[in-house]
């Protein structure tokens, strides 16, 4: 066990660095965004009342001469509205806008004033800035490593002799009053084993989008398709001769009808073509998991609903699989979740650095 967790650390030492590293500054994106420009995330006065959904819909349309795709209504008051335009010319990329809901301004444009760099730290972490073909595989196989480093450094963790509780609390605590190498080796040892359940769930979420066949393998232990939302076939409209639609903010009401709670974000999706159906997607406000939505598909023609996807009656294979991007990004629980997925990140982070410490200091005794 020795031997395995110490060769194979070693070999995937500088990709696993890079991987932890990445994630770690990953975890704070949308919060290191809002420090860098909050006046694009922050309405700077909230007043009485709210312009109507179709107007402001109406006033991005005529200025950036394209289509409302999607919005995006937040519960807080002083949180700007975000539009998704989309453009006849498939070629030209589509534009997210922060719109004042009060005043119509626009109040930033794009993914955030840092997005190339995030884009960067992204592509770093998936694929190590190499080719995809090339890169997404290497940190595949990493992540396997460190499944297998998991496991044999908590094997290694366990004491040789067991004597009641005394055997185990050396591995529960750093002696700092010690000289600089054994407090390394509590920093890897006592560190390793604090984070070892939430390293393993990043690790075997990960392998989603690393592996196409571990991604179809965990598909069928939990019996839905994970990521199956990219080719979801979703209910059609009944098209009606005079083609007269209903406006945005009756489908809203529809939808408040049958998902009747506060929602933290109200998240609506137009329909597309002639056919389509408004998707409109809630998170109640009053839960604690701030990933799960609910759905509700609203024809556009006569406002029927056409189906319900309410998180609460799914399986737990369905649950798991909804949950599989919320539990490796770490906003599955808002702050809270994000606080402990940094801190895991970071350790991992040290990791290799601390496990080579050792290493290296174990040859110079032994050459000794």
């Amino acid at each position: 066990m020795n031997d395995i967790h110490l060769w194979l650390g070693i070999a995937s030492s500088v990709i696993l660095f890079i991987v932890c590293l990445t994630g770690t500054i990953y975890t704070y994106k949308s919060e290191i965004q809002y420090m860098l420009d909050p006046s694009m995330y922050k309405v700077s006065e909230v007043k009485d009342s709210k312009q109507s959904i179709e107007k402001l819909q109406q006033f991005v349309e005529a200025k950036y001469q394209g289509d409302v795709s999607r919005v995006v209504i937040p519960y807080e008051l002083d949180e700007p509205y975000v539009f998704s335009v989309s453009f006849a010319d498939k070629e030209k990329r589509g534009e997210t806008v922060y719109l004042n809901p009060y005043t119509s301004e626009v109040m930033g444009e794009g993914r955030g004033p840092a997005n190339e760099f995030f884009m960067t730290v992204f592509k770093m972490h998936r694929w190590l800035l190499l080719d995809i073909k090339i890169g997404r595989p290497i940190v595949g196989i990493a992540t396997i490593i460190f499944v297998v480093l998991s496991i044999t450094g908590f094997i290694l963790w366990l004491p040789k002799k067991v004597k009641g509780w005394k055997s185990f609390k050396p591995g529960f605590k750093i002696k700092f009053k010690a000289n600089w190498k054994r407090i390394n080796h509590d920093l890897h040892n006592t560190l390793g084993f604090y984070t070892l359940i939430l390293g393993l769930i990043l690790s075997f979420t990960g392998l989603c989008w690393s592996f196409e066949w571990y991604r179809d393998g965990l598909s069928q232990v939990l019996g839905t398709k994970v990521f199956g939302g990219r080719s979801e076939v979703k209910p059609v409209s009944t098209i009606v001769s005079d083609g007269k639609t209903i406006t945005l903010t009756e489908a809203i009401e529809l939808a408040n009808k049958e998902l009747p709670y506060e929602a933290r974000k109200l998240t609506i999706t137009f329909p597309k073509g002639a056919d389509g159906s408004y998707e409109v997607r809630k998170n109640e406000l009053a839960r604690f998991n701030e990933s799960v939505t609910d759905r509700v598909f609203i024809d556009q023609y006569s406002g029927e609903t056409l189906s319900k996807d309410i998180f609460a009656d799914k399986t737990i294979g369905e649950k798991i699989a909804a949950s599989i991007r919320p539990l490796h990004f770490g906003d599955i629980y808002g702050g809270f979740s994000k606080f402990f997925y940094f801190i895991a990140c970071l350790i991992a982070t040290s990791l290799p650095v601390t496990g080579i410490f050792i290493w290296l200091n174990k040859m110079k005794k032994t050459k000794k």
